[in-house]
């Protein structure tokens, strides 16, 4: 869906300013024309045909042709925290995530953390997440929240019903992640570093009301326990 550019800022009018980025790429890299037609989203649900009426040197003026209201989430809120991978990892782990989609995605600061969740690093992400809406056609986007560290995270989310542990259990056929999938309640879904949590941070989470997961006998990147975890419930 090349033709999908995201609005910054809410749809309210019968006229609409893409500026940024995104009037960059319209405008230098497809060579919009007056009377070219696209698709418009600003997060909130819904998506907006649109007609470029006026082309500047940085922003285009389009005219919105209406308002279409497109579901194209989960039945259920899937919340994803992770501790970051590095590199290029961090934005496949954004891609796909979106694709999925994961509702939200929490950078946890853990005590193997191998990548320090910075602000310029949240904002590459935040783009990314942008990127992939505009490919997948979500019409909401992931949304990437601040940092947390481990133990902040579990005492913000002790009210949720539903919070599951990457971690490899004593009795692997107890907890087992397609036990809890079938649900339309929210899931928050919790996955290591390179490394996996610690004894002590798994001890913390158990306490807290976290259920481990087994995800096989097999060591996986933390993005492919992550993804692997986001598919089972976003077929769910």
């Amino acid at each position: 869906m090349s033709d999908r550019y995201f609005m910054d800022r809410p749809i309210v009018d019968s006229l609409a300013v893409l500026d940024g980025a995104e009037a960059h790429h319209l405008i230098h890299v497809m060579r919009a024309r007056p009377g070219t037609e696209i698709v418009l989203f600003d997060g909130s649900g819904a998506e907006f045909p649109a007609r470029v009426e006026r082309l500047g040197r940085a922003e285009v003026e389009l005219s919105v042709l209406g308002r279409d209201e497109i579901d194209r989430e989960l039945p259920r809120a899937v919340t994803l925290a992770v501790a970051l991978p590095k590199g290029d990892r961090q934005r496949w782990l954004v891609e796909k995530a979106t694709e999925l989609g994961v509702a939200r995605l929490v950078p946890l600061r853990t005590t193997r953390s191998v990548a320090q969740p910075v602000q310029q690093a949240i904002g590459r992400l935040r783009r990314a997440a942008i990127e992939a809406s505009k490919q997948c056609g979500r019409n909401r986007l992931l949304e990437i929240a601040e940092p947390q560290a481990w133990p902040d995270f579990l005492a913000d989310t002790a009210a949720e019903p539903c919070r599951l542990l990457a971690h490899p259990a004593e009795d692997a056929a107890k907890s087992h992640p397609l036990r809890a999938a079938h649900s339309t309640d929210p899931v928050l879904l919790a996955v290591g570093p390179e490394g996996g949590f610690t004894d002590e941070e798994v001890a913390l989470g158990t306490v807290a009301g976290w259920q481990p997961v087994d995800l096989g006998p097999r060591i996986l990147r933390t993005e492919t326990a992550a993804i692997l975890l986001a598919a089972i419930f976003g077929a769910s």
